[in-house]
């Protein structure tokens, strides 16, 4: 189908995008990102069984590392049908009604996510600064309404953004700039008053990626006050250790997201392949990297999962 232009085709289809001037090369894009889902699946999937089998694990650190995990999953799965059926079918066709549900789940589900990272980065917060409370502060009934909380927080966030969308009249080229659907990218095909939308995004925007950001800076620089007090070398390298993970995960979410964000308001003349890395950057390398990391430099996890393959074999 082409790209409509000039015309209304609110009852018609979004078009999706691939990665433009590598058709010849689909086939082995495609594989590319198979293995990707399959790596990033099976690597959540261990961390959440292992979590769950061990009574070990079952601590306030695992159980937001747990939440991580399923939000990673759930965004994986999100995105999967359309990116596989660019790549594998050269599907591009999207409902209009499909796109919003889509565009709903990739934004709420990463709303939660940056909620988990601030759960994480209070959780080395409380067990750093005030190691004497951590097991009175972080108890099991706590942290599930917390979970709680932060779940109704994105998905009520991001609730009324399908409706804004479904209100308006789409007559510009319908042709998107991802293989998944994003409401900065899906406001540009209208041409009705989108000046709700921006400013809700804006604020959206500013409210959860901004502040979250922030009160993790905030933990970090009473983490990093904390430590420095401590007089031995080993121990300040010790705690600063079980931080590692955490910022990986917080650099891998949050540097590609802000950037595309950027580009979507300010970088109109930024190039098209600029945007494209940083989306696919933004929601397929998280949850491929972050079971690697915390695997890695999680003693009590990597010792776990060595245990779990090993004792298969034997």
């Amino acid at each position: 189908m082409l790209a409509v232009n000039d015309t209304e085709f609110s009852s018609a289809v979004f078009l999706l995008t691939g990665i433009p001037g590598q058709e010849d090369v689909d086939l082995w894009i495609s594989v590319t990102f198979c293995l990707m889902y399959v790596i990033s699946i099976v690597g959540n999937s261990v961390i959440l069984f292992i979590i769950k089998t061990d009574p070990s694990l079952h601590e306030p650190m695992y159980i937001f590392l747990s939440m991580l995990a399923i939000t990673d999953l759930a965004l994986l799965i999100a995105t999967m049908p359309t990116t596989l059926g660019i790549f594998l079918f050269n599907s591009r066709e999207i409902s209009l009604d499909a796109c919003f549900a889509q565009l709903f789940f990739i934004h709420s589900l990463s709303f939660i996510e940056s909620s988990v990272l601030l759960l994480m980065a209070f959780d080395r917060f409380v067990a750093i600064c005030k190691p004497l409370r951590y097991a009175s502060i972080l108890i099991l009934p706590r942290i599930g309404k917390m979970g709680l909380v932060i779940v109704l927080r994105g998905v009520s966030l991001i609730f009324p953004l399908p409706f804004l969308l479904k209100r308006f009249r789409y007559c510009r080229a319908n042709v998107l700039s991802h293989c998944y659907c994003l409401h900065q990218d899906v406001i540009k095909t209208t041409c009705s008053d989108i000046t709700v939308n921006y400013i809700y995004g804006f604020f959206l925007i500013v409210t959860v990626v901004g502040l979250d950001s922030l009160f993790i800076l905030l933990s970090y620089v009473m983490i990093l006050k904390t430590v420095l007090k401590v007089t031995s070398n080993v121990e300040c390298l010790r705690a600063l250790n079980t931080c590692v993970s955490h910022l990986c995960a917080v650099l891998l979410f949050y540097t590609p997201r802000i950037g595309l964000s950027v580009i979507h308001r300010f970088g109109k003349d930024s190039p098209p392949l600029l945007s494209l890395l940083l989306g696919y950057i933004s929601l397929f390398v998280p949850p491929l990297i972050n079971p690697i990391v915390y695997s890695v430099k999680n003693k009590h996890l990597h010792a776990r999962i060595i245990r779990l393959f090993t004792h298969k074999e034997t």
